[in-house]
């Protein structure tokens, strides 16, 4: 049995496809999604999204929205989204190093929470790279 997962974002379809199983980064941690899972709606948090399509993994770096799972069917609706395969190494590294040197110069509590959320999304983006593929 598999699950239907459709990773959206307001610009793109990043995914639509049969899965075995996804791992869902929410802002109460990572859940695990086989078949037949509970009916659940959820926020999304920054991070990995790892997908199984029969051995393989995939990695999608997730920046946050809703998923909703109900009937075999996985809905996530991201506030951004990028394949691991689509991610630059080379400019991801860099965007880590930017983010990382603002919110070292962040002056203010406003310019340090969007200095984190920044780094965060950067950081996601590298990690996606480096997952470690079945």
């Amino acid at each position: 049995m598999n699950l239907n997962l459709c990773v959206l974002t307001p610009n793109r379809i990043i995914l639509d496809s049969e899965v075995k199983e996804i791992i869902l980064s929410t802002n109460s941690g990572q859940i695990g999604i086989l078949p037949n899972h509970a009916s659940i709606a959820t926020a999304v948090d920054i991070g990995l999204l790892r997908i199984r399509r029969n051995d393989q993994w995939l990695t999608v770096a997730l920046m946050g929205g809703f998923a909703r799972v109900s009937n075999n069917e996985i809905t996530i609706l991201g506030n951004d989204a990028e394949m691991s395969t689509d991610i630059n190494p080379e400019e991801a590294q860099q965007a880590l190093e930017i983010a990382e040197a603002n919110l070292s110069g962040a002056q203010g509590k406003r310019q340090a929470i969007e200095a984190n959320l920044a780094l965060r999304r950067a950081r996601t983006r590298v990690e996606a790279l480096n997952v470690i593929s079945n």
